[in-house]
């Protein structure tokens, strides 16, 4: 059943579009009829994508394409060995993709809980258990403290009912409850207060419902279906790598057509010249890219496991590295999701909890009205404190606790003999402890209704009579105490000789003596703090999303620094009522978004987005995942966070750390960096292939190289520093630098053309090569070329670790897998020279020691080069 406006339609009306008579609930032939209609109870996902599936995934992108069609090329054109190496590179870079979102879904997959919750129905005129899957529309279902709720529904039944609905609303205190028909249109989820949702969690109450909405119908349901349309967005580093793949497929094309053309005018061997420009070609791709991209990508995810956070597919943490906004939630993501005293007010005294003392009798017995007007526990679990009960009330016993003022220990000295339950109507709590002559009333609750039942206040002296201007400055009080989004709660007792044999409010909790006032918060995480501050500093905006009250959620924004001066906050209502444009305009100045809707937070990400920001969502809860899923990196919580908004994030943060992002972005940066790196060495090295063959095409000379030489240096030679260069370590200033620009090129910043130059150079550093052994013969040409760009592009991987910085400056020896890839590398490319049958295979020839301190010379000079470039450029 879809949403009617449940919430605002009497019992009556309930019961007759329900057709359920509530006294009885309904019988077992209408249960089977209505799951017959609706379905069970449950939300219905996605089926899941197949490996063979996720297999054939990995073949979409453009560069993996090409190269399968470079490989088909070198088939038919006899090549076996090429085809062979170039299929086993694009094969072991789908295998590895599908390994690494198959781990992820493994982890995930752990942390769901696999119980399913048992739902107390009326069916039959009698109370009966049933698994919450087969609830259904009409049904009765008794709700108590600890009970899960199985669906929507609308309360007919009331007792000081308290719900906890944060996974949904965004609220950090659970909602209080009872039958009172909200009034007005459109009233917001948290403020229903006759509603109830699928998922929340009683913490204190009873009450009875009738179900209006199960499974996909629920508002959790609403959520999943949002998120099922939600379209999938690619990553920055994934649509970088589709360019890249689009214009070096071109490039290779028209390279191939110049060469072979230039070749046929000259009157060249056609075959000699389709296989040199097809080689070219290839030569133009940096084959091992996907490969080298994948294993980075999977190193960092290791990184990030260590650091606490699951990637679910490979590009994300790589994504995070360029976010330039943090869009997170305040509970337990930005906060410790744990109410916490932090200020106690007695008369004429507002201080740091930390600072009252058990000596003051006013404090003290402040801390005692506390712990023992309560209801909450702290227990003993193998060895470790687990607190039972409303955050509230746990809040005061751990206040107390604090200061040595344990529950039991207070219980049995001053017995509780009687009590008055919270209810929503009153706003008050009471208790009739015993103590040594007699009998006290302790009481707590809102201040508006305490203090009018107070005609006394505890002083310093003793207890004086409560004036009015003692009362105006207590609200006063109040008032800072709530501006500072702290929830108040006012504390009073009297002494008694006899308990009253009958309960009433108006005489108990009457005539009282006023002792002070706690105030509490849901503080932020320390971690946190730290985190927003490393955020901004690396030109990240953080921006606080979050269901709770505005007042609240400015307050903890401004103690963590996210609300900072001329940024404003605004609440769902006031997004509600502006178009898509007026919040795309507004949107840099909003940095609290407060009582908002899952899809207000939807719009906000995507106004952010079309900004042309990189955006992050943190989350926790099922109001999160329509978000988590929209933005360019969703981070759900593993611990706290629901399935819901794990299966819709990119990260699942598994310490519920915000400061593991942190770590993600750097880990994020650094990955990007380093990718950069190798594609600054692959292309520059490619280039200087081109250029050989180019140059030595339009000079007239014979092919410098093979196209078995050229296949030799990029799959084998070129690989293996490539991927050391993809695990460099990150850069000192990498958090100091602002979040790069998503729409610039690969090639920015210089990039471009520092890869021409340095590819120039290297082309003419071969061909250099090639026309002094030439001189020879055509084979110590051959030889010395291909030895040449073997050593240059060896010695240029230092060159490519920074684009700016000299090579001293970096130090040679802080990258020990690149000397290592360099080394193995060095042997591959001299097995063949060395190695009479190899020699002979590859067409090369044994060169002398003069012939060798010439290409080493050369060699080395490109180093030289590029060294005395940088430190122009730095001047």
């Amino acid at each position: 059943m879809s949403d009617k406006q449940w919430y605002k339609k009497s019992i009556d009306k309930l019961k007759d579009e329900l057709k359920v008579d509530i006294t009885k609930g309904l019988s077992d032939n209408e249960v089977k009829k209505r799951r017959d209609e609706f379905g069970e109870n449950q939300l219905k996902s996605k089926a899941k994508v197949s490996l063979f599936k996720k297999f054939i995934s990995q073949f979409k992108d453009f560069m993996v394409i090409i190269l399968i069609l470079a490989a088909i090329v070198s088939g038919l054109l006899g090549e076996i060995s090429d085809s062979i190496i170039i299929l086993i590179v694009v094969l072991l870079n789908a295998m590895l993709g599908v390994i690494q979102e198959n781990k992820a879904e493994q982890s995930l997959e752990a942390l769901k809980s696999m119980s399913t919750p048992i739902a107390k129905v009326e069916r039959n005129g009698r109370k009966m258990e049933v698994k919450s899957l087969e609830v259904v529309p009409g049904d009765i279902v008794i709700l108590e403290a600890g009970d899960f709720v199985p669906a929507d529904g609308v309360l007919f039944e009331s007792a000081s009912l308290m719900i906890e609905e944060s996974a949904l609303t965004g609220e950090s205190l659970p909602a209080e409850k009872s039958i009172n028909i909200p009034e007005g249109d459109n009233i917001p989820i948290g403020d229903r207060k006759n509603y109830v949702y699928s998922s929340s969690l009683v913490t204190n109450g009873r009450g009875k419902i009738i179900v209006t909405s199960t499974g996909m119908n629920t508002e959790i349901g609403k959520i999943a279906t949002m998120l099922q349309n939600e379209e999938e967005m690619k990553t920055p580093l994934q649509e970088k790598l589709d360019e890249l793949g689009k214009l070096l497929g071109v490039a290779a094309l028209i390279i191939c057509g110049i060469i072979f053309v230039l070749g046929y005018t000259q009157n060249r061997p056609v075959f000699e010249m389709f296989m040199t420009s097809v080689s070219l070609a290839v030569a133009a791709i940096p084959e091992g890219l996907p490969a080298i991209v994948t294993i980075v990508l999977s190193i960092g995810v290791q990184k990030m496991i260590s650091k606490n956070a699951i990637i679910r597919k490979l590009p994300a943490v790589e994504t995070l590295g360029t976010a330039s906004v943090i869009c997170s939630d305040k509970t337990g993501t930005l906060t410790q999701n744990k109410m916490t005293v932090t200020k106690l007010y007695t008369y004429d005294k507002l201080i740091d909890i930390n600072d009252a003392n058990l000596n003051d009798d006013k404090e003290l017995m402040a801390l005692k009205i506390g712990v023992l007007c309560n209801d909450a526990s702290i227990e003993e679990d193998e060895g470790e404190k687990k607190t039972i009960g409303d955050p509230t009330e746990i809040a005061l016993i751990v206040a107390g606790y604090q200061h040595g003022l344990f529950k039991n220990e207070q219980e049995n000295r001053h017995s509780r003999v009687s009590e008055i339950p919270f209810d929503s109507d009153r706003k008050l709590m009471t208790t009739i402890n015993e103590i040594e002559n007699g009998y006290k009333i302790f009481t707590k609750g809102a201040l508006d209704t305490l203090l009018d039942r107070c005609d006394r206040i505890l002083i310093h002296e003793g207890i004086s009579h409560l004036s009015d201007e003692i009362k105006e400055n207590i609200k006063s009080i109040n008032e800072q105490m709530s501006a500072d989004a702290l929830r108040v709660i006012a504390l009073a007792y009297n002494d008694i000789s006899v308990v009253p044999e009958k309960l009433e409010s108006e005489k108990v909790e009457n005539n009282l003596i006023f002792v002070g006032m706690s105030g509490m918060i849901d503080p932020p995480r320390e971690e946190a703090k730290l985190a927003v501050q490393k955020s901004k500093a690396a030109g990240i905006r953080p921006v606080m999303i979050t269901g709770d009250h505005k007042t609240t959620a400015m307050a903890i924004a401004k103690e963590l620094g996210i609300l900072a001066e001329g940024q404003i906050a605004i609440e769902g209502k006031d997004i509600e009522n502006i178009s898509d444009e007026e919040l795309y305009n507004g949107v840099e100045k909003y940095s609290v978004y407060a009582r908002v809707s899952p899809e207000h937070k939807v719009r906000i990400v995507k106004a952010w987005q079309n900004k042309g920001r990189i955006v992050a969502m943190t989350g926790d809860g099922v109001n999160d995942a329509p978000a988590l899923k929209r933005a360019n990196i969703g981070c759900a919580m593993g611990i706290t966070g629901t399935d819901v908004s794990k299966e819709a994030a990119d990260i699942v943060l598994t310490d519920d750390n915000f400061a593991t992002i942190v770590s993600a972005v750097e880990e994020g940066r650094t990955i990007f960096d380093n990718i950069k790196k190798s594609i600054h060495f692959l292309l520059s090295s490619n280039t200087g292939e081109i250029v050989a063959l180019f140059v030595a095409i339009l000079l007239k000379y014979p092919i410098p190289l093979l196209p078995i030489h050229i296949l030799w240096i990029n799959l084998v030679t070129d690989s293996l520093p490539a991927l050391a260069l993809g695990v460099d370590p990150a850069e000192k200033d990498i958090m100091k630098r602002k979040p790069r620009d998503p729409k610039k090129s690969i090639f920015s910043d210089g990039l471009g053309i520092m890869i021409g130059f340095e590819g120039l150079i290297i082309g003419v550093l071969t061909i250099l090569a090639f026309k002094i052994g030439y001189r020879i013969n055509l084979d110590t040409g051959r030889t010395m070329a291909f030895i040449t760009l073997s050593l240059a592009q060896l010695i240029h991987t230092f060159n490519v670790r920074s684009i700016d910085s000299s090579v001293f400056k970096v130090g040679l020896g802080t990258n020990k897998k690149l000397i290592a890839a360099n080394f193995t590398s060095l042997i591959l490319m001299l097995s063949i020279v060395v190695v009479p049958v190899l020699r002979k295979l590859f067409k090369l020839t044994v060169l002398n020691l003069q012939q060798w301190s010439v290409v080493i010379a050369l060699s080395i000079s490109l180093l030289v080069v590029v060294e005395i470039i940088k430190l122009i450029k730095n001047r």
